[in-house]
Protein backbone atom coordinates (compact mmCIF):
# COMPACT_ATOMS: atom_id res chain seq x y z
CA UNK A 1 0.00 0.00 0.00
CA UNK A 2 1.32 3.79 -1.04
CA UNK A 3 1.46 6.03 1.74
CA UNK A 4 0.58 9.12 1.77
CA UNK A 5 4.10 10.25 2.13
CA UNK A 6 4.88 8.15 -1.07
CA UNK A 7 2.09 9.54 -2.88
CA UNK A 8 3.14 12.82 -2.22
CA UNK A 9 6.50 12.64 -3.90
CA UNK A 10 5.52 9.84 -6.50
CA UNK A 11 3.53 14.08 -7.74
CA UNK A 12 6.64 16.16 -6.79
CA UNK A 13 8.72 13.57 -9.49
CA UNK A 14 5.80 13.92 -11.99
CA UNK A 15 6.18 17.42 -12.51
CA UNK A 16 9.83 17.34 -13.35
CA UNK A 17 10.37 18.40 -16.76
CA UNK A 18 12.02 15.47 -19.27
CA UNK A 19 15.64 15.37 -20.03
CA UNK A 20 15.11 14.41 -23.79
CA UNK A 21 13.07 17.10 -25.37
CA UNK A 22 13.36 15.24 -28.85
CA UNK A 23 12.56 11.65 -27.58
CA UNK A 24 9.33 10.36 -28.56
CA UNK A 25 6.96 9.41 -25.55
CA UNK A 26 4.28 7.00 -24.83
CA UNK A 27 1.26 8.68 -24.48
CA UNK A 28 -1.96 7.10 -22.77
CA UNK A 29 -5.29 9.29 -23.84
CA UNK A 30 -8.14 8.32 -21.67
CA UNK A 31 -11.27 9.22 -22.59
CA UNK A 32 -15.16 8.15 -21.67
CA UNK A 33 -16.38 9.31 -25.42
CA UNK A 34 -13.98 8.76 -28.63
CA UNK A 35 -14.72 7.36 -32.00
CA UNK A 36 -16.60 6.14 -33.57
CA UNK A 37 -18.78 8.76 -31.10
CA UNK A 38 -19.19 11.70 -32.68
CA UNK A 39 -19.17 14.85 -30.52
CA UNK A 40 -16.45 18.09 -29.97
CA UNK A 41 -14.54 16.20 -27.31
CA UNK A 42 -14.36 12.57 -29.29
CA UNK A 43 -12.92 14.46 -32.36
CA UNK A 44 -10.84 16.66 -30.18
CA UNK A 45 -8.73 13.23 -28.75
CA UNK A 46 -9.28 11.44 -32.31
CA UNK A 47 -7.29 14.62 -34.06
CA UNK A 48 -4.99 14.38 -30.87
CA UNK A 49 -3.87 11.19 -31.04
CA UNK A 50 -3.69 11.28 -34.80
CA UNK A 51 -1.08 14.11 -34.65
CA UNK A 52 0.83 13.19 -31.77
CA UNK A 53 1.21 9.45 -33.75
CA UNK A 54 1.97 11.32 -37.03
CA UNK A 55 4.87 13.11 -34.73
CA UNK A 56 6.62 10.02 -34.00
CA UNK A 57 4.67 9.09 -30.24
CA UNK A 58 3.27 6.01 -29.41
CA UNK A 59 -0.28 6.67 -28.69
CA UNK A 60 -2.83 4.34 -26.76
CA UNK A 61 -6.47 5.02 -26.49
CA UNK A 62 -7.86 4.20 -23.32
CA UNK A 63 -12.29 4.60 -23.90
CA UNK A 64 -14.95 2.74 -23.74
CA UNK A 65 -15.72 0.06 -26.48
CA UNK A 66 -18.28 0.99 -29.18
CA UNK A 67 -19.78 -2.71 -29.10
CA UNK A 68 -20.26 -5.68 -27.63
CA UNK A 69 -16.51 -6.26 -28.42
CA UNK A 70 -13.67 -5.50 -26.18
CA UNK A 71 -10.11 -5.97 -25.60
CA UNK A 72 -6.71 -4.07 -27.05
CA UNK A 73 -6.34 -3.84 -30.97
CA UNK A 74 -4.75 -1.71 -33.46
CA UNK A 75 -7.06 1.30 -34.66
CA UNK A 76 -6.60 3.78 -38.01
CA UNK A 77 -8.09 7.02 -37.33
CA UNK A 78 -7.22 9.77 -39.42
CA UNK A 79 -4.60 8.31 -41.71
CA UNK A 80 -2.85 6.90 -38.22
CA UNK A 81 -2.56 3.79 -36.38
CA UNK A 82 -2.57 3.64 -32.59
CA UNK A 83 -3.10 1.23 -29.68
CA UNK A 84 -7.16 1.13 -28.85
CA UNK A 85 -7.48 -0.35 -25.03
CA UNK A 86 -11.20 -0.60 -25.72
CA UNK A 87 -13.12 -1.65 -22.21
CA UNK A 88 -16.31 -3.44 -21.38
CA UNK A 89 -19.32 -1.10 -21.80
CA UNK A 90 -22.69 -0.66 -21.30
CA UNK A 91 -25.34 2.05 -23.99
CA UNK A 92 -26.51 4.94 -21.60
CA UNK A 93 -30.44 4.44 -22.38
CA UNK A 94 -31.67 7.89 -21.92
CA UNK A 95 -29.01 9.22 -25.07
CA UNK A 96 -29.10 7.22 -28.30
CA UNK A 97 -25.47 5.82 -28.67
CA UNK A 98 -23.42 7.03 -25.83
CA UNK A 99 -21.81 3.82 -23.78
CA UNK A 100 -19.74 3.58 -20.50
CA UNK A 101 -17.31 1.76 -18.91
CA UNK A 102 -18.10 0.31 -15.63
CA UNK A 103 -16.85 2.48 -12.38
CA UNK A 104 -16.12 -0.66 -10.57
CA UNK A 105 -14.18 -2.17 -12.86
CA UNK A 106 -12.39 1.08 -14.10
CA UNK A 107 -9.55 1.03 -11.85
CA UNK A 108 -8.46 -2.78 -12.15
CA UNK A 109 -8.64 -1.93 -15.77
CA UNK A 110 -6.29 1.10 -15.51
CA UNK A 111 -3.85 -0.68 -13.46
CA UNK A 112 -3.46 -3.24 -15.84
CA UNK A 113 -2.92 -0.79 -18.74
CA UNK A 114 -0.50 1.24 -16.92
CA UNK A 115 1.57 -1.63 -16.05
CA UNK A 116 1.70 -2.88 -19.17
CA UNK A 117 2.29 -0.09 -21.15
CA UNK A 118 4.26 2.52 -18.92
CA UNK A 119 3.58 5.35 -20.13
CA UNK A 120 5.31 8.70 -19.95
CA UNK A 121 2.28 11.18 -19.62
CA UNK A 122 -1.56 10.08 -19.15
CA UNK A 123 -4.39 12.71 -21.06
CA UNK A 124 -7.27 12.50 -19.31
CA UNK A 125 -9.90 13.68 -21.28
CA UNK A 126 -12.85 13.47 -18.67
CA UNK A 127 -13.00 12.78 -15.04
CA UNK A 128 -16.30 10.91 -15.06
CA UNK A 129 -15.34 7.29 -15.23
CA UNK A 130 -12.04 6.31 -17.39
CA UNK A 131 -10.47 9.51 -15.97
CA UNK A 132 -11.46 8.99 -12.50
CA UNK A 133 -10.09 5.68 -12.50
CA UNK A 134 -6.79 6.09 -14.67
CA UNK A 135 -5.85 9.46 -12.82
CA UNK A 136 -5.85 7.49 -9.28
CA UNK A 137 -3.91 4.84 -10.49
CA UNK A 138 -1.20 6.96 -12.61
CA UNK A 139 -0.65 9.09 -9.66
CA UNK A 140 0.07 6.04 -7.33
CA UNK A 141 3.00 5.59 -10.19
CA UNK A 142 4.57 8.80 -10.39
CA UNK A 143 3.02 9.22 -13.93
CA UNK A 144 2.61 12.47 -15.42
CA UNK A 145 -0.62 13.78 -16.04
CA UNK A 146 -2.26 16.43 -18.37
CA UNK A 147 -5.91 16.80 -18.09
CA UNK A 148 -8.70 18.41 -20.40
CA UNK A 149 -12.37 19.50 -19.57
CA UNK A 150 -14.58 19.01 -21.99
CA UNK A 151 -17.90 19.17 -19.76
CA UNK A 152 -20.41 21.59 -19.30
CA UNK A 153 -23.54 20.94 -17.20
CA UNK A 154 -25.94 21.35 -19.99
CA UNK A 155 -24.03 18.48 -21.57
CA UNK A 156 -24.52 16.42 -18.55
CA UNK A 157 -28.15 17.19 -17.55
CA UNK A 158 -29.46 16.88 -21.01
CA UNK A 159 -29.42 13.04 -20.88
CA UNK A 160 -30.16 12.39 -17.10
CA UNK A 161 -33.75 11.06 -16.00
CA UNK A 162 -32.91 12.64 -12.51
CA UNK A 163 -35.82 15.13 -11.56
CA UNK A 164 -35.10 18.45 -12.36
CA UNK A 165 -35.86 19.94 -8.49
CA UNK A 166 -32.34 17.32 -7.80
CA UNK A 167 -30.05 18.63 -11.14
CA UNK A 168 -29.02 21.79 -9.32
CA UNK A 169 -27.55 18.81 -6.38
CA UNK A 170 -25.89 16.91 -9.28
CA UNK A 171 -24.26 19.77 -11.06
CA UNK A 172 -22.46 20.46 -7.23
CA UNK A 173 -21.66 16.81 -7.13
CA UNK A 174 -19.81 16.99 -10.57
CA UNK A 175 -17.87 20.14 -10.38
CA UNK A 176 -16.39 18.75 -6.86
CA UNK A 177 -15.29 15.39 -8.67
CA UNK A 178 -14.25 16.92 -11.56
CA UNK A 179 -11.58 19.14 -8.85
CA UNK A 180 -10.72 15.86 -7.20
CA UNK A 181 -9.70 14.07 -10.28
CA UNK A 182 -7.76 17.20 -12.13
CA UNK A 183 -6.20 18.07 -9.31
CA UNK A 184 -4.05 15.47 -9.50
CA UNK A 185 -2.92 16.43 -12.56
CA UNK A 186 0.20 18.47 -13.76
CA UNK A 187 -1.43 20.88 -15.59
CA UNK A 188 -5.21 21.48 -16.95
CA UNK A 189 -6.65 22.65 -20.26
CA UNK A 190 -9.75 23.51 -21.70
CA UNK A 191 -10.06 24.61 -25.44
CA UNK A 192 -10.60 28.72 -25.07
CA UNK A 193 -9.57 31.35 -21.84
CA UNK A 194 -13.83 31.72 -21.60
CA UNK A 195 -14.44 27.81 -20.69
CA UNK A 196 -11.32 28.08 -18.55
CA UNK A 197 -12.94 31.19 -16.74
CA UNK A 198 -15.96 28.57 -16.25
CA UNK A 199 -13.78 26.04 -14.74
CA UNK A 200 -11.98 27.72 -12.45
CA UNK A 201 -15.09 29.68 -11.24
CA UNK A 202 -17.02 25.75 -10.60
CA UNK A 203 -14.14 24.08 -9.60
CA UNK A 204 -12.03 26.44 -7.65
CA UNK A 205 -9.13 25.10 -9.76
CA UNK A 206 -6.48 27.59 -10.80
CA UNK A 207 -3.78 28.19 -13.63
CA UNK A 208 -5.92 26.81 -16.15
CA UNK A 209 -4.47 26.89 -19.32
CA UNK A 210 -6.60 28.00 -22.44
CA UNK A 211 -5.09 25.84 -25.53
CA UNK A 212 -7.59 25.40 -28.49
CA UNK A 213 -8.61 21.69 -29.79
CA UNK A 214 -6.95 22.80 -32.99
CA UNK A 215 -7.70 22.27 -36.69
CA UNK A 216 -5.90 21.23 -40.01
CA UNK A 217 -7.87 24.16 -42.16
CA UNK A 218 -5.80 22.54 -45.11
CA UNK A 219 -8.54 19.68 -44.98
CA UNK A 220 -11.12 21.67 -45.83
CA UNK A 221 -12.34 23.58 -48.90
CA UNK A 222 -13.64 26.64 -49.44
CA UNK A 223 -15.88 27.79 -52.83
CA UNK A 224 -15.94 31.50 -53.72
CA UNK A 225 -18.24 30.54 -56.48
CA UNK A 226 -21.55 31.96 -56.30
CA UNK A 227 -24.06 29.54 -54.33
CA UNK A 228 -27.39 27.96 -56.50
CA UNK A 229 -29.20 28.69 -53.71
CA UNK A 230 -29.26 29.90 -49.78
CA UNK A 231 -28.32 26.57 -47.62
CA UNK A 232 -27.92 27.33 -43.76
CA UNK A 233 -25.62 24.36 -42.52
CA UNK A 234 -25.70 23.24 -39.06
CA UNK A 235 -23.51 20.43 -37.80
CA UNK A 236 -23.65 18.65 -34.42
CA UNK A 237 -25.39 16.98 -31.68
CA UNK A 238 -28.95 16.94 -32.09
CA UNK A 239 -29.57 17.94 -28.12
CA UNK A 240 -31.62 20.64 -26.57
CA UNK A 241 -28.54 22.61 -25.36
CA UNK A 242 -27.57 23.17 -29.46
CA UNK A 243 -31.28 24.96 -29.23
CA UNK A 244 -31.95 24.00 -33.24
CA UNK A 245 -35.63 24.67 -32.56
CA UNK A 246 -34.41 28.30 -32.51
CA UNK A 247 -33.21 28.11 -35.87
CA UNK A 248 -36.12 26.35 -37.16
CA UNK A 249 -38.45 29.03 -36.12
CA UNK A 250 -36.29 31.54 -37.55
CA UNK A 251 -36.66 29.71 -40.92
CA UNK A 252 -40.03 30.62 -40.99
CA UNK A 253 -39.13 34.45 -40.67
CA UNK A 254 -36.73 34.67 -43.58
CA UNK A 255 -37.95 36.81 -46.30
CA UNK A 256 -39.58 34.36 -48.95
CA UNK A 257 -37.43 35.73 -51.56
CA UNK A 258 -34.16 34.30 -50.01
CA UNK A 259 -35.69 30.76 -50.68
CA UNK A 260 -33.28 29.77 -47.75
CA UNK A 261 -33.32 25.86 -47.27
CA UNK A 262 -31.36 24.25 -43.85
CA UNK A 263 -29.14 20.98 -43.68
CA UNK A 264 -29.12 19.81 -40.28
CA UNK A 265 -26.23 17.08 -40.11
CA UNK A 266 -25.50 15.06 -36.92
CA UNK A 267 -27.62 12.44 -34.75
CA UNK A 268 -29.15 13.38 -31.35
CA UNK A 269 -31.87 12.31 -29.20
CA UNK A 270 -34.15 15.46 -30.54
CA UNK A 271 -34.05 14.36 -34.11
CA UNK A 272 -37.55 13.53 -34.15
CA UNK A 273 -38.68 16.45 -32.00
CA UNK A 274 -37.46 18.78 -34.20
CA UNK A 275 -38.66 16.95 -37.34
CA UNK A 276 -41.99 16.74 -36.16
CA UNK A 277 -41.64 20.40 -35.36
CA UNK A 278 -40.39 21.05 -39.12
CA UNK A 279 -43.92 19.67 -40.19
CA UNK A 280 -45.88 22.01 -37.22
CA UNK A 281 -44.11 24.97 -38.38
CA UNK A 282 -44.62 24.32 -42.22
CA UNK A 283 -40.99 23.72 -43.31
CA UNK A 284 -40.84 19.91 -43.98
CA UNK A 285 -39.79 20.49 -47.51
CA UNK A 286 -37.11 23.14 -46.82
CA UNK A 287 -35.41 21.11 -43.96
CA UNK A 288 -33.04 18.27 -44.10
CA UNK A 289 -31.87 16.47 -41.61
CA UNK A 290 -29.04 14.44 -43.04
CA UNK A 291 -27.95 12.39 -39.73
CA UNK A 292 -24.54 10.90 -39.49
CA UNK A 293 -22.80 11.05 -42.68
CA UNK A 294 -19.03 10.42 -43.82
CA UNK A 295 -16.30 12.63 -43.34
CA UNK A 296 -15.94 13.69 -47.40
CA UNK A 297 -19.97 14.25 -47.00
CA UNK A 298 -19.44 17.03 -43.87
CA UNK A 299 -16.52 18.40 -45.87
CA UNK A 300 -18.54 18.71 -48.97
CA UNK A 301 -21.68 20.31 -46.66
CA UNK A 302 -19.48 22.76 -45.93
CA UNK A 303 -18.23 24.13 -48.95
CA UNK A 304 -21.89 23.81 -50.76
CA UNK A 305 -23.34 25.88 -47.41
CA UNK A 306 -24.24 29.77 -47.64
CA UNK A 307 -23.62 30.58 -44.08
CA UNK A 308 -23.16 28.26 -41.08
CA UNK A 309 -25.30 28.30 -37.97
CA UNK A 310 -24.66 27.62 -34.77
CA UNK A 311 -27.32 28.98 -31.76
CA UNK A 312 -25.49 26.67 -28.94
CA UNK A 313 -25.35 27.91 -25.42
CA UNK A 314 -23.28 25.35 -24.43
CA UNK A 315 -20.11 25.50 -26.68
CA UNK A 316 -16.58 25.63 -24.56
CA UNK A 317 -14.94 26.00 -28.25
CA UNK A 318 -17.45 24.09 -30.83
CA UNK A 319 -15.06 22.13 -33.35
CA UNK A 320 -17.92 22.14 -36.60
CA UNK A 321 -17.63 26.44 -36.29
CA UNK A 322 -13.82 26.40 -36.51
CA UNK A 323 -14.45 23.81 -39.63
CA UNK A 324 -16.92 26.23 -41.01
CA UNK A 325 -14.98 28.51 -40.68
CA UNK A 326 -12.09 26.95 -42.79
CA UNK A 327 -14.43 26.07 -45.86
CA UNK A 328 -14.86 30.04 -45.81
CA UNK A 329 -18.63 29.88 -44.14
CA UNK A 330 -19.61 33.31 -42.53
CA UNK A 331 -21.23 32.11 -39.20
CA UNK A 332 -24.45 33.51 -37.21
CA UNK A 333 -24.12 31.83 -33.56
CA UNK A 334 -25.41 32.42 -30.00
CA UNK A 335 -23.81 34.94 -28.18
CA UNK A 336 -22.98 32.57 -25.77
CA UNK A 337 -20.17 30.98 -23.50
CA UNK A 338 -16.98 30.73 -26.58
CA UNK A 339 -18.25 30.86 -29.19
CA UNK A 340 -17.62 34.76 -29.78
CA UNK A 341 -13.95 33.66 -29.05
CA UNK A 342 -14.57 32.56 -32.69
CA UNK A 343 -17.35 34.79 -34.70
CA UNK A 344 -16.58 38.27 -34.13
CA UNK A 345 -19.47 40.12 -34.88
CA UNK A 346 -19.78 42.10 -38.19
CA UNK A 347 -16.70 40.67 -39.31
CA UNK A 348 -16.78 36.92 -40.09
CA UNK A 349 -20.33 37.01 -39.70
CA UNK A 350 -22.76 37.86 -36.76
CA UNK A 351 -23.90 36.90 -33.29
CA UNK A 352 -27.12 37.34 -31.82
CA UNK A 353 -28.80 37.02 -28.37
CA UNK A 354 -29.59 33.23 -27.13
CA UNK A 355 -32.96 31.44 -28.19
CA UNK A 356 -34.26 34.67 -29.47
CA UNK A 357 -35.95 33.49 -33.06
CA UNK A 358 -36.04 36.93 -34.39
CA UNK A 359 -32.69 38.19 -34.36
CA UNK A 360 -31.10 35.13 -35.42
CA UNK A 361 -33.34 35.34 -38.39
CA UNK A 362 -32.55 39.03 -38.54
CA UNK A 363 -29.14 38.06 -38.97
CA UNK A 364 -28.86 35.35 -41.14
CA UNK A 365 -30.99 37.33 -43.63
CA UNK A 366 -28.31 39.93 -43.81
CA UNK A 367 -25.63 37.30 -44.84
CA UNK A 368 -27.89 35.56 -47.10
CA UNK A 369 -28.88 39.21 -48.69
CA UNK A 370 -25.34 40.26 -48.55
CA UNK A 371 -23.74 41.69 -51.97
CA UNK A 372 -20.99 39.69 -53.22
CA UNK A 373 -18.31 41.80 -52.03
CA UNK A 374 -19.32 41.95 -48.60
CA UNK A 375 -19.78 38.32 -48.51
CA UNK A 376 -16.51 37.69 -49.70
CA UNK A 377 -15.00 39.70 -46.78
CA UNK A 378 -16.61 37.94 -44.38
CA UNK A 379 -15.12 34.53 -45.99
CA UNK A 380 -12.29 35.60 -46.12
CA UNK A 381 -12.27 36.70 -42.57
CA UNK A 382 -13.16 33.64 -41.31
CA UNK A 383 -10.52 31.82 -43.09
CA UNK A 384 -8.38 34.51 -41.53
CA UNK A 385 -9.62 34.01 -37.99
CA UNK A 386 -9.54 30.34 -37.70
CA UNK A 387 -5.66 30.24 -38.91
CA UNK A 388 -4.78 31.18 -35.07
CA UNK A 389 -6.33 27.65 -34.35
CA UNK A 390 -3.91 25.76 -36.33
CA UNK A 391 -3.65 22.03 -34.96
CA UNK A 392 0.56 21.99 -35.34
CA UNK A 393 0.30 24.97 -32.30
CA UNK A 394 -1.98 22.74 -30.17
CA UNK A 395 0.06 19.81 -30.51
CA UNK A 396 3.24 21.43 -29.67
CA UNK A 397 1.87 22.87 -26.52
CA UNK A 398 0.78 19.90 -25.72
CA UNK A 399 3.94 17.63 -26.17
CA UNK A 400 5.39 20.61 -23.80
CA UNK A 401 3.13 20.02 -21.41
CA UNK A 402 3.84 15.73 -21.42
CA UNK A 403 7.20 16.67 -21.19
CA UNK A 404 6.72 18.83 -17.79
CA UNK A 405 7.64 22.06 -19.10
CA UNK A 406 5.46 25.00 -18.23
CA UNK A 407 4.10 26.77 -21.43
CA UNK A 408 2.53 30.01 -22.47
CA UNK A 409 -1.15 29.54 -23.84
CA UNK A 410 -0.81 29.87 -27.63
CA UNK A 411 -2.70 33.12 -28.86
CA UNK A 412 -6.22 32.47 -30.85
CA UNK A 413 -7.80 35.86 -30.42
CA UNK A 414 -6.93 37.01 -33.75
CA UNK A 415 -8.18 40.77 -35.06
CA UNK A 416 -9.15 41.00 -39.21
CA UNK A 417 -7.47 43.48 -41.20
CA UNK A 418 -11.40 44.30 -41.87
CA UNK A 419 -11.89 44.28 -37.59
CA UNK A 420 -8.82 46.98 -37.45
CA UNK A 421 -10.75 49.08 -40.16
CA UNK A 422 -14.09 48.60 -38.48
CA UNK A 423 -11.99 49.98 -34.90
CA UNK A 424 -10.32 52.74 -36.72
CA UNK A 425 -13.32 54.67 -37.68
CA UNK A 426 -15.35 54.05 -34.37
Amino acid sequence: MTSPDDQHLAKASSTTPSADTHKPLRVVIGADTFSPDVNGAARFAERLAAGLVRRGHDVHIVAPAGSRKFGTWKETHEGQTMTAHRLFSLRWYPHDWLRFAMPWSMRRNARKILDRVKPDVVHLQSHIVVGRGLSIEAERRGIRMVATNHIMPDNILDFTVIPKRTQEWLVRTQWAAARRVFDRAFAVTTPTRKAADFLEQFTGLTGVHAISCGIEAGQYTPSFEPRKRNTILFVGRITSEKQIDVLLRALTKLPKELDAHVDVIGGGDQAKNLEQLTQQLGIGDRVRFLGKVSDDEVKQAYTNATVFAMPSIAELQSIATMEAMASGLPVVAADAMALPHLVHDQVNGYLFEPGNVDALAERLATVLSASPEEYRRMQDASLELVSAHDIERTLDTFEALYRGEQVVDPTTERHTATADRQESRD
